[in-house]
């Protein structure tokens, strides 16, 4: 029923998609729209996160880890060099898994948001 409005997603991978029909399962059609409306804001492309990722191994180590809210880990790859660039390496490699464990913050947080609107 929703399944062009998440293929509209740009970068959306088929367990991105699952992961979306699942939490938006038993939403109505505005609560559907009022939830996109506010991941679509949240929510990190994969593409993006690979280049966030060239850029933290080449210019500023961390800029990855900064970009999905990780504060912590960013200054941790900041004063070390990216973990002596073996961090960054395998945040390249793993730049899917990032962008899908951050995206799965956001939904959570964008159906709460969702939720909450619906009651006042």
């Amino acid at each position: 029923m929703f399944d062009a409005q998440f293929m509209a997603l740009p970068g959306i991978s088929p367990q991105e998609y699952s992961y979306l029909q699942n939490a938006t399962n038993g939403l109505n059609e505005q609560q559907v729209r009022t939830f996109l409306m506010i991941y679509s804001g949240k929510r990190k492309n994969p593409s993006d996160m690979l280049l966030f990722c060239v850029i933290g191994l080449c210019l500023v180590p961390g800029l990855q880890r900064f970009i999905i809210g990780q504060i912590g880990m960013g200054i941790l790859y900041l004063f070390t060099a990216g973990l002596c660039l073996i961090g960054s390496i395998v945040d390249i490699i793993n730049h899917k898994e990032l962008a899908f464990e951050h995206n799965q913050k956001m939904v959570f947080e964008s159906l709460q948001m969702t939720r909450m609107s619906n009651f006042q």
